[in-house]
């Protein structure tokens, strides 16, 4: 089943909008878009494969992670996660 994962991560200072563009760039591959211009905090929505919401999230985080990585974010705790199943 497809799903649609958003993950948020909570910094301390405020992201530009370079950095959100590079986190984009990052995510687009996965179908996703990012967030967090002008915040203290970046995310993106992706879409992934996935027997249920738990994998769905895990292989998300793993997708959102690899991204902020590539797009030189710091490592920050994840504040927020939802996930939508495209039959919900």
């Amino acid at each position: 089943m497809r799903w649609s994962v958003g993950i948020e991560a909570d910094g301390e200072r405020v992201f530009t909008r370079e950095e959100i563009v590079r986190l984009a760039d990052a995510v687009a591959a996965s179908g996703g878009i990012a967030s967090g211009i002008g915040t203290t905090s970046y995310g993106a929505r992706l879409l992934v494969e996935a027997p249920d919401r738990e994998k769905a999230i895990t292989l998300a985080t793993a997708e959102f992670r690899r991204a902020a990585k590539a797009a030189g974010l710091p490592s920050l705790p994840v504040g927020r996660v939802e996930a939508v199943g495209e039959d919900e």
